[in-house]
């Protein structure tokens, strides 16, 4: 994605914006995959200072709000993107470990909700024998440390009994709070099994959950029932299973969830895989569903999946996802990461500077990663993007996988 050239209009216009917010102008060359020429100039005005007010609008036909003329015109994430080190892998010894939602504690320190599950198990058994994990680290890059299992499994009798999975954690008025999905089935099946009848009976269970604490490494409490459940309407978008919450407070405290959802089909893995929204004035809900999906655009109707893993969160008026471009629907490069904007958290486009991260990202050493970075997450502080974190595979084979922190450009 190529850059555009500012006119002198375009520098002056930026300087005198840049002082009246205390701003500064970032300049740096970044070369993150190969079709990717990074020129300089960027505008930080992401002050928490200077969030407006919020401006949530009744929900309307998809596509109907247009984003135009606002600060997310001037917002290019992928120029902020610098190389990652090799240092910086978080590895859960004898786990694959997938997700990672980063999130500061009140101690100063980081810390990682993140889904592990048994090597020996295959990576296809997370909806089986995923639990979700807490790291720890003094810095944002890492190390992380594991330091305790969040949400263990609980036992059939419960909704998320069997597994725990997609963790995103958000911090609201001192608690921080927990969303994710659970399982439960009692069908048996083997390890490594996938893709059968059974693992599909699995994966059908998905519902989503939320869990509160007073700290990210404490004693979690969730609910003992789903705070989104499938529709009881056999036609709709999410009647068979829902998952991969992503979930933010406006200004408001209205809480917004963006979540995974499937329909039935006649066959056992069910329909198309489509993005839902749910509106609350609680995290514990209840949530007020969106009858239509989500990040729909011309001609998408035909694919299976068009986005997938979104993180969301809310700045300055508007709604902002980062979301995994399956099919290159929003960059033009499927599998990697495109930025969408919203201002009612309902209708949603891609941004201007749409591609955040391509679908090969190169290491510091300039080495090639083997596989793409999926499940986005972004770390902002004081409405500051500090680092991009993902999960990927160690290699085809699949035999492990890790958590992944991209620094951002600094101050």
């Amino acid at each position: 994605m190529k850059r555009e050239n500012y006119s002198n209009i375009k520098i002056c216009f930026t300087a005198f914006v840049s002082f009246f917010f205390f701003g500064r102008i970032y300049a740096n060359n970044v070369f993150l995959s190969k079709d990717i020429n990074i020129n300089s100039g960027i505008l930080n005005s992401f002050n928490k200072d200077h969030f407006g007010p919020d401006t949530t609008v009744k929900a309307t036909k998809e596509g109907s709000v247009k984003i135009s003329g606002n600060w997310t015109d001037d917002f290019d994430l992928n120029e902020l993107v610098q190389p990652v080190p090799l240092t910086n892998k978080f590895i859960d010894s004898g786990y694959y470990v997938w997700c990672g939602s980063v999130t500061k504690g009140k101690d100063n320190k980081y810390y990682m909700l993140y889904s592990r599950w048994p090597l020996t198990d295959g990576f296809e058994s997370w909806p089986i024998t995923s639990e979700i994990a807490v790291a720890v680290s003094n810095q944002p890059g890492g190390p992380f440390k594991h330091v305790k299992v969040a949400l263990p499994s609980r036992g059939t009798q419960f909704w998320d009994g069997s597994a725990t999975h997609n963790p995103t954690v958000v911090q609201h008025k001192g608690k921080y709070y927990l969303f994710y999905m659970g399982t439960s089935c009692t069908v048996p099946i083997n390890k490594k099994e996938a893709y059968t009848n059974n693992w599909w009976k699995y994966r059908n269970t998905q519902r989503i959950g939320v869990a509160v604490a007073d700290k990210p490494d404490g004693d979690w409490k969730r609910l003992d029932h789903p705070v989104l459940d499938i529709s009881s309407d056999s036609t709709a978008h999410d009647a068979l299973m829902v998952s991969n919450p992503a979930a933010a407070f406006d200004n408001n405290g209205k809480v917004i969830l963006l979540y995974k959802q499937v329909g039935k089909s006649e066959k056992i893995s069910g329909g198309k895989v489509r993005f839902g929204v749910a509106f609350s004035d609680s995290p514990f809900g209840p949530f007020k569903k969106q009858d239509q999906p989500i990040f729909e655009i011309k001609d998408a109707g035909k694919e299976w999946m068009v986005a997938e893993d979104p993180f969301v969160w809310y700045q300055k008026g508007y709604y902002l996802a980062i979301v995994r471009d399956v099919v290159g629907k929003f960059t033009g490069d499927g599998g990697a990461w495109a930025l969408m904007v919203s201002k009612n958290g309902s209708n949603w486009q891609p941004a201007k500077h749409a591609k955040v991260i391509g679908r090969t990202f190169f290491w510091k050493d300039g080495s090639i990663n083997t596989s793409q970075l999926e499940r986005p997450c972004l770390l902002l502080e004081n409405g500051i993007p500090k680092y991009l974190y993902g999960a990927t595979r160690a290699d085809k084979g699949q035999t492990m996988s890790f958590n992944v922190a991209v620094p951002l450009l600094k101050k």
